[in-house]
């Protein structure tokens, strides 16, 4: 599975592309940031933010998308933008058709270093171990994108059957119409 993990914000938008599978060794495709100028206005900005996450998505070609999710901040003006960088990410994903997935700070730390608590130095070495890189990719935005990469191959999968299994559970499903043979039905 190839994944585009982006780690948005509004200056700098980390973007980073793994392949792999579960159980196997994971492999970087690629890694950067997408910068916009601090004195430009944020529509603008957000426009710069699309063109440099659709280059990516043309160039890489992923199977899906991840996106850290935006968590409340003291500064409304930062969250702000983080989230309209969010949302431009999930757009261009949504036009092309990709399964978006969002996964919150700590749960990407949690499945790259084993705690939802690790600081950006230690997600920065264990990607850098992860992916076998003789560095850490910097600035912390692109190791963070890789991490996100890293933890959709590793979770979502796995949230994607169970959030199909709960939603197949739920009262009031729908259930699909028995297959006619020529001698009998077959159930679904």
């Amino acid at each position: 599975m190839r994944v585009l993990g982006v780690d948005p914000g509004l200056t700098r938008c980390g973007v980073g592309v793994v392949d792999g599978v579960v159980g196997r060794p994971l492999r970087m495709v690629a890694v950067g940031v997408v910068r916009t100028p601090a004195e430009q206005d944020t529509p603008e900005r957000l426009v710069l933010i699309e063109r440099g996450i659709d280059a990516w998505l043309d160039e890489h070609r992923p199977e899906a998308v991840a996106v850290e999710r935006v968590f409340s901040q003291h500064n409304v003006r930062t969250v702000m933008g983080t989230a309209q960088a969010s949302a431009v990410a999930m757009l261009c994903a949504a036009r092309r058709g990709l399964p978006v997935a969002l996964h919150t700070p700590s749960e990407v730390k949690a499945a790259v270093t084993g705690t939802g608590r690790a600081d950006k130095a230690q997600v920065g070495a264990m990607v850098t171990r992860l992916l076998r890189l003789p560095a850490p990719p910097t600035p912390a935005d692109a190791a963070d994108a890789l991490a996100l990469a890293i933890c959709h191959i590793w979770r979502g999968a796995a949230q994607q059957r169970l959030a199909r299994a709960t939603a197949a559970a739920a009262p009031g499903a729908r259930r699909s119409a028995p297959v006619r043979v020529a001698k009998g039905t077959i159930e679904p």
